[in-house]
């Protein structure tokens, strides 16, 4: 069963990138996940998408829940005015307690860190580690490139099939909302 309040994990750039459609994502996002009383779950900067995101919850009276590594409180401005506000000694120990404290995982377009985010909670789903659902926001495909590679990986027979069903793309924030609902009703009926 799904803990209350539910909580969606969102993993992000740090920094805003070149379309004004992440922004507005990032930010549809933060707002959407108050509205519907999903506790937003992060890396607690105030940069980039990360700090997007969290001041469009705060602004609509989300609960959030910031983690942050003791050596980027300074790059990634932390965001110390979260409903929740926790500084980790590393960044495995950030992304375990993100992931915890999350009933799913949302990523938005962002950089290396964001692709080792994704890739370990996949890769953990694909190891039956857990089962929570997976979702890339594919904002203005941001992701095709990652998606064609997952696809070069099962064509050549480095990956299944099957690894493609452990996550689910979504373009737009309200089609990630459906999905998150069908989800999480889903995974509290097991």
């Amino acid at each position: 069963m799904i803990p209350s309040p539910k909580s969606v994990c969102v993993f992000c750039g740090s920094r805003f990138g070149t379309e004004a459609a992440y922004r507005t994502a990032a930010r549809d996002l933060g707002a959407a996940l108050a509205a519907a009383k999903l506790r937003l779950v992060y890396g607690a900067g105030d940069v980039g998408l990360m700090g997007e995101v969290a001041n469009a919850a705060q602004n609509a009276g989300g609960d959030t829940f910031g983690v942050i590594p003791v050596h980027l409180l300074q790059k990634e401005v932390g965001k110390r005015d979260l409903t929740r506000f926790i500084i980790t000694e590393n960044m495995h120990e950030r992304k375990k307690v993100m992931f915890m404290n999350a009933d799913a995982i949302v990523t938005l377009p962002g950089g290396a860190g964001s692709l080792d985010e994704f890739f370990e909670v996949l890769t953990w789903a694909q190891l039956g580690v857990h089962n929570k659902p997976i979702y890339l926001m594919n904002i203005a495909g941001y992701w095709d490139p990652l998606l064609a590679l997952i696809d070069h990986q099962v064509k050549k027979g480095f990956a299944d099939p099957s690894l493609k069903e452990l996550f689910q793309v979504t373009e737009s924030v309200p089609a990630l909302m459906a999905a998150l609902g069908l989800s999480l009703r889903m995974e509290s009926q097991l």
